[in-house]
C-alpha cells in the first residue's frame, strides 16, 4: 500500500490520459517484477534490449520468454532473498 500512496502524488503530473496509462503500465510491469523476485531495473534492462532486437511482430513464444515468471532471464535480474 505504501508504493500506491508515494505513486499518488506523482500521478498528478501526468498532463494527458495516455501519459496516465503509460505510467500504470510502468508500474504494473514494476510490482509483476518484484513479487516475482526480480529486480526491476535490472528485469526492464533485459527486456528493453531484448524488444530492440525483436522486431514489430514477435512471435509469442519469444515474447513468454520475457515474462517475469520466465525460466529463461538471466541471474542478474534475480533478487537473492533471506529466509
Amino acid at each position: 500500500m505504501k508504493n500506491f500512496a508515494t505513486g499518488r502524488k506523482n500521478w498528478l503530473f501526468a498532463k494527458s490520459i495516455r501519459g496516465a496509462q503509460a505510467s500504470a503500465t510502468v508500474y504494473s510491469i514494476t510490482e509483476t517484477a518484484m513479487l516475482n523476485g526480480l529486480k526491476p531495473y535490472h528485469y526492464l534492462t533485459h527486456v528493453m534490449e531484448k524488444m530492440k532486437a525483436l522486431g514489430p511482430f514477435p512471435e509469442k513464444a519469444t515474447l513468454q520468454e520475457l515474462l517475469p515468471w520466465s525460466d529463461s532471464l538471466p541471474s542478474d535480474c534475480y533478487c537473492k532473498l533471506k529466509k
